[in-house]
């Protein structure tokens, strides 16, 4: 976006920042078109802001945030749990049929893969690496099952770990299949969440395993978090449940896409 004759050319830089700050002090995150929109500069101008001493902000996948606290936008584990929780069961069981005995799994955080976790075929040898509670607290109860818990840093908003170590330790792991979580799914803006920590975990499984497994409800498709991770070309599959319309089926024909709308 062009400076416009009627921008606020007299605003210093503080100034545009404590705009921003109040905005994202209401919407908890603010895209950087709006951000500039709002104060009637470039996109690149506030790029400058932001990237120089004591912003107080930040900007991540696209969005204006709070750098203090980034990652408590709008999503809590106790929020989505019973959410669309049908769909979820759907895509779970289609994802959890392929996998073989002796195969080492990786399985992202959100209560998706909590369904997913309880999901696992019984019984059957596996190896399962995690790094949320909730998925950790299904898997130590199975029989036959090497579990793999990267730790760190404890996240409320998705009863998560996040730390340098376990990175490190992710990518040192042989990973058959990898079942990713999005709390969005667009066609042009790829695949994204709420949280900024998830990000690199998901980027490091995503490039080294051999299968990375989308896995989503309907409700995710067409939406779009601050937290981008992934394009949706890097998927070798995505697993949708439940209903999609035919309008927004058509935005995803090129990619290797299977909806799920009743149990096997």
């Amino acid at each position: 976006m062009a400076e416009t004759p009627n921008a606020r050319s007299s605003e210093t830089r503080v100034q545009r920042l404590q705009r921003l700050r109040r905005a994202v002090e209401t919407s908890g995150a603010l895209h950087l078109k709006d951000a500039a929109d709002l104060l009637k500069v470039s996109e690149m101008t506030v790029r400058r802001d932001l990237a120089g001493p004591e912003a107080a902000l930040a900007l991540l996948g696209g969005y204006v945030v709070n750098a203090a606290a980034p990652t408590g936008i709008k999503y809590t584990f106790e929020q989505e749990i019973d959410q669309h929780t049908q769909d979820k069961r759907l895509a779970c069981r289609a994802a959890a049929a392929s996998i073989r005995e002796g195969d080492t799994i990786f399985i992202d955080c959100g209560t998706t893969m909590q369904s997913l976790a309880d999901c696992l075929p019984e019984d059957m040898p596996l190896s399962v690496i995690c790094y949320s509670l909730n998925v950790a607290s299904i898997v130590t109860h199975r029989p036959a099952t090497q579990v793999m818990l990267m730790g760190g840093l404890y996240h409320p908003s998705s009863q998560s770990f996040s730390s340098d170590d376990g990175l490190s330790y992710l990518r040192r792991l042989g990973v058959n299949k990898a079942f990713i979580s999005a709390g969005g799914l667009h066609w042009t803006r790829g695949a994204s969440c709420s949280n900024f920590h998830e990000v690199a975990i998901k980027q490091a499984v995503i490039a080294t395993a051999m299968e990375s497994i989308l896995v989503v409800d309907a409700s995710k498709l067409g939406s779009l978090k601050p937290a981008f991770f992934s394009d949706v070309g890097s998927f070798s599959r995505i697993i949708v449940g439940g209903s999609v319309p035919a309008d927004t089926r058509k935005h995803f024909r090129s990619l290797p896409v299977e909806y799920v709308t009743s149990a096997a």
